[in-house]
């Protein structure tokens, strides 16, 4: 199968490339620079330059499938930006794909178009999106998963795989935020880390986003994790261990860390800060709430499995 990529530089898009190649794949990868031209080519696809914005059907022709793991996942942005990424970047990629007889549209989604900064436990794809989204990032993903799952017809099959913390080697987001943190001595934990949490190996996403290209039926969304749920705690000082760092021990309560963050916050963007502020609103939100998920859809209707469990993916991520 001929399969085009979005976000190929990337976390996730990195690995689907390698295992798409494993698998025999042909594999065609969106390139907005140089480097990212090099970068996915070295992986084994084709680069393709062009960008969110200027991606059209003849960039995707051939292709029989098209995921989209390309996203604005920043803690910190404007409106505009995560806007464009993550929405109109979905809908030119959607429209790119319809144009090029593509069959199988697959989207990189998350739970955090659900999140509210209330806990969400044990959910299943029957939870609505929230009536008000109190993040940009969550809006978008949610926007965006919208766009997907009503573009599906007879002849475009469209999916949403959604992940709840991804995980593993070449990790460019949780990993390195709590490492920087610890060394720099900011990192606290919010209640004492005892939040309740899913986790997803990054080689777990994978094998769903795999999975996906062909099973399931189109206009639906699917959660995956890894087995069992870990607090954050236990999860992210495991982390941390395999990078060599000992997480401290300290804690703030939730009810001064959540206003807290809302000032802070809302300083930053008063005077229009460019820079990340050193806490926000949806970090904090999400590491005080319990945020779990079932995956008995992906499951039954993709045939997807977990490949690699939490305890051997650590083992491996300490030996790297």
């Amino acid at each position: 199968m001929h399969v085009f990529v979005t976000g190929g530089s990337g976390f996730v898009g990195g690995h689907l490339i390698e295992a798409l190649v494993r698998e025999g794949h042909t594999v065609s990868a969106l390139a907005r620079s140089e480097a990212s031209g090099k970068g996915v080519a070295a992986l084994g696809a084709r680069p393709v330059r062009a960008d969110l914005s200027t991606l059209e059907a003849h960039h995707v022709a051939g292709a029989q499938a098209f995921v989209h793991a390309a996203a604005f996942v920043e803690e910190w942005g404007t409106r505009a930006q995560f806007w464009a990424a993550n929405v109109e970047g979905t809908r030119r990629a959607l429209d790119a794909a319809a144009g090029a007889g593509v069959a199988r549209f697959v989207h990189v989604g998350t739970e955090a178009a659900l999140f509210d900064g209330h806990d969400l436990v044990d959910v299943d794809e029957s939870q609505p999106y929230p009536v008000r989204q109190r993040y940009l990032y969550s809006e978008t993903k949610a926007e965006a998963e919208r766009l997907v799952l009503a573009a599906d017809r007879p002849g475009l099959s469209t999916v949403s795989i959604r992940p709840r913390l991804v995980w593993g080697p070449r990790d460019t987001s949780v990993l390195p935020a709590i490492v920087r943190m610890a060394r720099a001595g900011s990192f606290s934990w919010i209640d004492g880390g005892e939040a309740r949490t899913s986790t997803t190996h990054v080689d777990n996403l994978v094998s769903a986003l795999c999975a996906a290209l062909s099973g399931g039926p189109g206009g639906r969304a699917y959660f995956v994790a890894d087995d069992g749920e870990r607090t954050m705690r236990t999860f992210l000082t495991a982390l941390a261990r395999t990078a060599g760092v000992e997480l401290p021990a300290r804690s703030v309560p939730s009810w001064l860390a959540r206003p807290l963050a809302s000032a802070v916050e809302g300083t930053f963007r008063l005077v229009r800060a460019r820079r990340t502020p050193p806490m926000t609103r949806f970090a904090v939100h999400m590491m005080s709430c319990s945020v779990t998920v079932r995956t008995e859809r992906a499951r039954r209707e993709l045939g997807w499995a977990p490949v690699i469990g939490v305890e051997e993916g650590l083992r491996r991520l300490s030996a790297a």
